[in-house]
């Protein structure tokens, strides 16, 4: 394996490329360890007038409701002053989105009851909470589910 690194002080964002003739389990593990480099970005939640900063892990899911978005642990619900594709942009890839109102956390997904004609039934571990996925995103959350023991 040859390993390199290329200065160019035009670029505004860092970028790693990994080419390889076939993505094994040492390159998606090379793939990982770049993209954990960052951390998780910090997002403030709310419940009444108390903010929180519960570790990112601990959510289940983000859900928009009414007039507002919803964080979800498996046994409380916090409040999220922001849109929910502003927060898919910052998430780390262990969340996608599933829906037009909901991403997930893949690494908490218990079950996923397929349906063809309709929304599938995603179930979390450790808790009664429940979420459709649309047909659309099913594809990229299969893809995911099967990059979850990288992630």
């Amino acid at each position: 394996m040859k390993v390199r690194i290329e200065i160019d002080e035009n670029m505004s964002e860092d970028e790693i490329v990994i080419r390889c003739a076939q993505p094994d389990e040492r390159v998606l593990k090379m793939k990982m360890a770049a993209e954990s480099t960052e951390g998780d970005p910090e997002i403030a939640f709310f419940k009444d007038a108390v903010q929180f900063y519960p570790p990112l892990d601990s959510i289940l899911f983000f859900e928009t409701g009414e007039h507002n978005l919803n964080a979800h642990t498996s046994d409380d619900v916090f409040q999220v002053k922001m849109k929910l594709f502003e927060l898919e942009e910052i998430l780390p890839r262990k969340f996608v989105r599933v829906s037009k109102s909901a991403i997930v956390n893949v690494k908490h997904i218990y079950s996923v009851e397929r349906n063809i004609t309709s929304a599938s039934l995603i179930s979390f571990a450790g808790t009664h909470k429940q979420l459709y996925a649309s047909r659309s995103y099913y594809k990229l959350l299969k893809l995911r589910l099967g990059e979850r023991r990288f992630l």
